[in-house]
């Protein structure tokens, strides 16, 4: 197998790991390709919920074909029991003779010990293999495991002249082919973040309205200090359907014993289905949420929000969407433009949607 022929079979595992970015749980969407004489013979994606994984599918796959094959695959093998058995020892009792691999798993419980077992068993294993692809393709989960809180993502549309709206009123700043790449991005993430100030001037659903992909609408979160939230919102009104999460200050006793407005607010939206979060803190918020299991989390905030995270140091990538229109006197200024960018930050690509640009930030790894 030549150089250009595992980047290539890797190129795949990496393009099957994407499909289920964001639907398997706490478990990384791992992918997994089994090659056989030059010819891929077995490929599969970690299934939604986390299992079965990529490697138990692939090897059924592909049967017998997978000895002597050479495996690829984005995540190094398990190697601890869990709901199922590892996957480093699947691959061994499958007689496999080669596995590459582009990361190791930094979660300690496999950590280098996936790649022992097959090397102890006289497999050839290769390691690093488009690593840096690998890293943007497990953002979520690598995130999770090192700093303990979601991989997240900023996004933001500013106008022409650098704009991100008007103070409420809902203006459209970018067209239908950018808007329907914001959709796929909420597909792939665990839970999207506004602030109360979005939601009073634009009414958003948040949920993700591709034919087709309606079913991998993320958790929706709204940060709310004074629980302001409109229950005729239309958040509050899709609540049952897909899950909502205010983020409240949390109240003082005397407020809960007197039955105060805010305690009044807080259970009607209860009762509406949303679910109420207290904490002043993001940081903590964000570790909140990486304990129930979010690894990526975009913010579709205004400048408020934006300020915080980026001030916080909280930002992992930065998509900017540029329209061709301009706002005018008395429209919100993004705190973002390009090119100008917050240090730590490289500009890694720039698409055009129709005829909006994205410019596309990472902080470095």
């Amino acid at each position: 197998m030549t150089a250009s022929d595992d980047r290539r079979f890797m190129a795949e595992a990496l393009r099957l790991s994407r499909q289920n970015t964001g639907l398997t749980g706490t478990n990384p969407s791992v992918g997994c390709v089994v090659v056989k004489d030059g010819e891929v013979v077995g490929k599969a994606v970690t299934a939604p919920g986390g299992r079965p994984h990529a490697e138990t599918q692939a090897l059924d796959m592909a049967g017998e074909r997978s000895r002597g094959s050479t495996v690829y695959v984005t995540l190094e093998p398990c190697s601890h029991y869990g709901r199922t058995p590892p996957c480093a020892n699947a691959l061994v009792e499958a007689g496999v003779a080669r596995v590459v691999v582009c990361l190791t798993d930094p979660d300690p419980r496999v950590s280098g010990r996936g790649l022992a077992i097959l090397r102890d068993a006289g497999i050839a294993v290769e390691s690093g293999l488009m690593e840096d692809e690998g890293r943007r393709a497990h953002a979520g989960y690598l995130m999770r495991q090192t700093k303990g809180r979601p991989h997240v993502t900023l996004k933001l549309a500013v106008s022409a002249d650098g704009m991100l709206g008007r103070r409420g009123e809902e203006v459209a700043i970018t067209g239908p082919e950018a808007r329907a790449e914001v959709h796929r991005l909420r597909a792939r993430s665990d839970a999207v973040l506004v602030g109360i100030g979005t939601v009073l001037s634009d009414d958003p659903e948040l949920t993700v309205r591709i034919p087709g992909l309606e079913n991998r609408s993320p958790i929706r979160i709204v940060l709310d200090r004074q629980l302001q939230l409109p229950l005729e919102s239309k958040l509050v009104k899709t609540a049952r359907d897909v899950p909502v999460i205010v983020v409240a200050l949390p109240p003082s006793g005397a407020e809960a014993a007197r039955g105060s407005a805010p305690s009044m607010k807080r259970e009607r939206l209860i009762k509406a289905g949303a679910e109420i979060m207290d904490a002043s803190d993001l940081d903590i918020l964000l570790a909140v949420f990486a304990a129930r299991g979010i690894s990526s989390l975009l913010i579709e905030g205004g400048a408020v929000i934006a300020k915080a995270f980026l001030g916080a140091g909280l930002v992992d990538r930065i998509l900017l969407f540029q329209g061709m229109g301009t706002v005018g006197e008395g429209g919100l200024e993004s705190p973002l433009t390009p090119p100008d960018m917050p240090a730590g930050f490289a500009l890694i690509r720039a698409d055009n949607f129709g005829p909006d640009r994205c410019f596309d930030y990472e902080r470095g790894f």
